[in-house]
């Protein structure tokens, strides 16, 4: 079995945790390997509400650390990657028929000070919450909240009769799967090793070391490393139990997050921000220029972690609940697309899924080299859950550097926040062969690398092979050469969500010629 040199670090599974840490420690100076026995973000990190965002409902849980450690990400994550992530604008539509669940702190508080209230929401305390989301994390370059009369503002138009008062808050969006590859290639750029398509399937202790066995393309290879980090995401306790084989009272709560995608509802760029009269909320965000993206259900998931889907009656719940704002109703057959990702919740032994804490826990078992297990998490915490992992291990790596990941850009995210109008005038200038739609997909694809792909093209011929829906050949080859991407899946559902755009016989295309191109590497 091949054999290869000592490493600090060897991470387990590359979600957006693992890329990471990977990307923290390697920039550190500690030697780093990362596995992921699929594609990066192939699970859970590509299947989010896409957003950073402070979660303005875990207020009503009092998770307030949670809370502004997540708002001060905001804008520290903001300025390192402008291309893939900028600042959007939700509008809260206020009903008197909103609740609370039954079950979270406030409820209980204002079940005892309020009874007459019966769980209903007052005007007040909404506004009260929206006053701590805005200054809870030291806001600095996104606008505060502002009372909307719906009567009259252009949010009001899609909304039924009757709603006529709204708030309007900040909060950012981002490309997750983006977010999880570019993490991946700034960790490999300084220095670390990322092997995609490799199952981790035995780590044991030898002496000081990790001893880990994995099966990949090339069969079976052995790792050796100081250190074991525990980054599978919802597998996490699968890893500890059945890879690892050390006992543990420690496990996951796994529950399921759906989505759907329908046609465009509305022609302006803001969000919504629906409550519910069984006290869940979600979002209706403009979502890749032509659809409008709904979500999330909270649902216990039962079964494999890569088998879940959204069904049915999740697919229904959606469509119903968001009918009960908008004016024109929403129904199953607009639904164009649909994903489900599976959240390792810390199990903390809450009633519902929806009370489950969406904090993380990072768990160290030194009985030897040390394993260091990550449960649960947030995306808009994964910079500070990464420094917080090197934290915890830092006793071991006491050569390791200081934090330094807060604000440096990422892959292509070298301008700043408010250059984005001026990058896309770049682009549009050097490349006047491009749409505006095309532009602004690249931009926030690609950002600056968007001149290292498309080279010095003067028409839309010398890009290669055109598949449609604006992927060419040239940006195809950067997905193959500097992505980690092998598969049209690969292309289509993760580092670009072409897919929604395409025609079938678009993609099948696309298939065949990767596999033309695997066909003639292999000779």
């Amino acid at each position: 079995m091949q054999e290869g040199p000592v490493q600090d670090l060897f991470i387990l599974g590359g979600g957006i945790n693992g890329c990471g840490i990977a990307r923290d420690a390697a920039g550190r100076g500690l030697s780093v390997t990362l596995a992921e026995m699929g594609d990066l973000a192939q699970a859970t990190s590509s299947a989010s509400t896409k957003l950073f965002h402070g979660g303005l409902r875990y207020l009503e849980f009092f998770e307030f650390r949670l809370v502004r450690e997540a708002l001060e990400e905001r804008e520290t994550l903001l300025a390192a990657m402008p291309h893939i992530s900028w600042p959007m604008r939700f509008v809260l539509a206020y009903s008197p028929d909103m609740r609370f669940e039954s079950d979270t702190p406030t409820s209980r508080l204002l079940g005892v000070a309020m009874p007459w209230m019966r769980g209903r929401r007052p005007a007040w305390l909404i506004r009260l919450g929206l006053f701590l989301y805005d200054n809870l994390g030291g806001r600095r370059v996104l606008p505060g909240t502002r009372k909307l009369d719906l009567a009259v503002d252009p949010a009001g138009r899609p909304l039924k009769p009757g709603f006529s008062l709204g708030w309007e808050y900040s909060d950012c969006w981002v490309q997750d799967a983006r977010l999880v590859v570019l993490n991946a290639r700034d960790a490999e750029a300084r220095g670390a090793t990322i092997l995609t398509r490799h199952r981790v399937t035995h780590a044991e202790r030898a002496g000081n070391l990790w001893r880990i066995t994995t099966e990949g393309p090339e069969g079976q290879r052995l790792h050796l490393a100081r250190a074991l980090v525990n980054a599978g995401g919802p597998w996490v306790e699968d890893v500890i139990r059945n890879v690892t084989h050390i006992p543990t009272t420690e496990g996951v709560r796994l529950v399921r997050g759906s989505h759907i995608v329908v046609p465009r509802l509305y022609d302006h760029d803001r969000c919504y921000f629906f409550q519910g009269t069984d006290g869940r909320i979600i979002f209706a965000i403009p979502y890749e220029q032509d659809f409008t993206l709904i979500g999330t259900t909270d649902m216990d998931h039962r079964g494999p972690p890569g088998e879940a889907r959204c069904t049915d009656e999740e697919r229904d719940y959606l469509c119903d609940f968001a009918s009960r704002y908008f004016a024109l109703p929403i129904r199953a057959e607009q639904v164009v697309w649909t994903y489900s990702g599976v959240r390792p919740l810390y199990n903390d032994g809450a009633k519902s899924a929806t009370a489950a804490t969406r904090d993380y826990v990072l768990s160290v078992n030194a009985d030897g080299p040390p394993l260091l297990n990550v449960f649960g998490g947030k995306i808009t915490t994964y910079r500070r859950l990464a420094e917080n992992a090197l934290a915890k291990l830092a006793s071991h790596f006491p050569q390791a550097g200081a934090a330094w990941t807060a604000r440096v850009p990422l892959p292509g995210g070298d301008f700043p926040v408010d250059g984005v109008e001026a990058l896309r005038a770049r682009i549009a200038q050097a490349y006047p062969f491009l749409s505006p739609a095309e532009v602004q997909r690249l931009q926030r694809t690609h950002g600056t690398e968007v001149f290292d792909i498309l080279g010095n093209a003067r028409a839309r011929a010398d890009l290669g092979h055109d598949f449609g829906a604006g992927l060419t050949e040239a940006e195809v080859r950067w997905f193959l050469t500097r992505e980690y991407a092998q598969s049209a899946e690969d292309i289509l559902w993760r580092r670009t969500k072409l897919g929604l755009k395409m025609t079938r016989a678009q993609a099948a295309d696309l298939g065949e010629w990767l596999a033309g191109q695997a066909a003639d590497a292999a000779e």
